[in-house]
């Protein structure tokens, strides 16, 4: 999974709300290699439904904000470019863009869809066309469509053929998810994790509790 994790690739969740959409988000988000993403959202916390996450949460990390414009400072400061999901005239169409490219892509409230604020902070807005009567797809469902043109993209130019994240973020995380407890025991002691072997067994563990 770690080799597979695209760090120059996330989401913005602009007031998305409820629990289904935020947990199907998060799935495709862990599904398409994204281990961080962020939430807009005037509340304090979020929930998600785990059981529709089918886990991925605890394997991805979620920054909360309190407005779009701190979730804008966190992207550019990476060198993203930020794309908006929008049935506004003028969007273009998804599959127009090159998501090899360092990537945040933005998706809307489930009723007001994505804030003004939003679209005039953002590079390019684009949008999902639709040849029916309905105007636009659920939230999640475009943020899926979406996502995996993106890794479709990636896929062709190799980028999940080699590990993308730092070495030290690498071995920091390896350790975390293949030991869970004893991580979060040396973290709330505020010591240095011990070094793992190619197997990822713990070197030297007969010293270490």
């Amino acid at each position: 999974m770690l080799l597979h994790r695209q760090p120059d690739l996330t989401v913005i969740m602009d007031n998305v709300n409820k629990a289904y959409n935020l947990s199907a988000i998060i799935r495709s988000c862990d599904g398409v290699g994204i281990g961080e993403l962020h939430a807009v959202s005037y509340r304090k916390s979020i929930y998600t439904e785990q059981n529709a996450a089918a886990g991925a949460s605890k394997w991805l990390t979620l920054h909360l904000h309190a407005e779009i414009a701190s979730a804008y400072r966190a992207v550019s400061q990476c060198g993203m470019q930020i794309l908006v999901a929008t049935g506004k005239e003028g969007a273009r169409d998804f599959r127009e863009i090159d998501y090899t490219r360092p990537t945040a892509l933005v998706v809307g409230a489930e009723w007001d869809g994505i804030s003004e604020e939003a679209i005039q902070g953002a590079d390019h807005a684009i949008t999902v066309p639709m040849l029916g009567m309905v105007e636009s797809l659920n939230v999640s469902v475009a943020t899926a469509v979406i996502l995996f043109e993106a890794q479709r993209q990636r896929a062709a130019k190799r980028m999940y053929s080699q590990a993308r994240l730092d070495p030290e973020s690498f071995q920091r995380m390896l350790f975390e998810y293949t030991h869970p407890r004893l991580s979060r025991e040396l973290r709330e002691e505020g010591a240095p994790y011990p070094l793992l072997d190619a197997e990822g067994n713990l070197q030297g563990s007969d010293s270490v509790r």
